[in-house]
């Protein structure tokens, strides 16, 4: 459990250093910022992290596939898997936002309050605890995410869960090796979908 003070609000922030310049940028970090979405553009986050354009098409490309690919868990159900993170590491400003979605889109106040005074341990309902569980473990570390928590997941409901290449990338493109025997593990169950 955390000693943060977690909140739903939508926190202020000053970037330590100084955001791109959109009238200096260029064309490659502008391109990026039309792949991020609509807010990139007008964004101080998304402008701090332009600095490192390529880290950042990548990223962005991986949380649009993460958050609003069609066919996966309910939005909500990803809002409430994303706030397990910063909860764990303390990051009071990265809970905020998924933590206020979930809200927005479950109606369910009464989750996030019990992670934010009780942290990923808190008492949650069966479907909950798999995805708090499930998120916890991939973010301490993900090659324990193993197959036993995908199946807790699909049980808890219907979890379509598809590992799907990207597709700008060909079938020669390899995105990483699995580290160890629970990473192979992982990946074998979730393309066995």
């Amino acid at each position: 459990m955390s000693k943060r003070s977690f909140t739903t609000d939508v926190l202020d922030w000053e970037p330590w250093i100084t955001p791109v310049d959109l009238s200096t940028a260029t064309p490659d970090q502008l391109a990026v910022l039309e792949e991020s979405g609509p807010h990139a553009r007008t964004s101080q986050y998304y402008h701090v992290l332009l600095h490192d354009a390529p880290a950042l098409r990548e990223r962005s490309a991986l949380f649009n596939a993460i958050m609003y690919r069609q066919g996966a868990p309910p939005r909500a159900e990803r809002e409430l898997g994303a706030a397990v993170e910063p909860i764990l590491n303390g990051c009071v400003y990265c809970a905020s936002v998924p933590a206020r979605f979930y809200i927005q889109l479950a109606k369910r106040p009464d989750v996030i309050d019990r992670l934010f005074a009780d942290g990923v341990g808190a008492e949650l309902e069966p479907r909950q605890r798999a995805i708090a569980d499930f998120s916890a473990k991939l973010a301490r570390r993900p090659p324990q995410a193993i197959a036993a928590e995908i199946r807790a997941l699909r049980s808890r409901r219907s979890l379509r869960f598809r590992h799907r290449r990207p597709r700008r990338c060909g079938p020669d493109v390899r995105l990483g090796e699995p580290a160890d025997a629970d990473a192979r593990r992982t990946e074998e169950a979730v393309r066995a979908g």
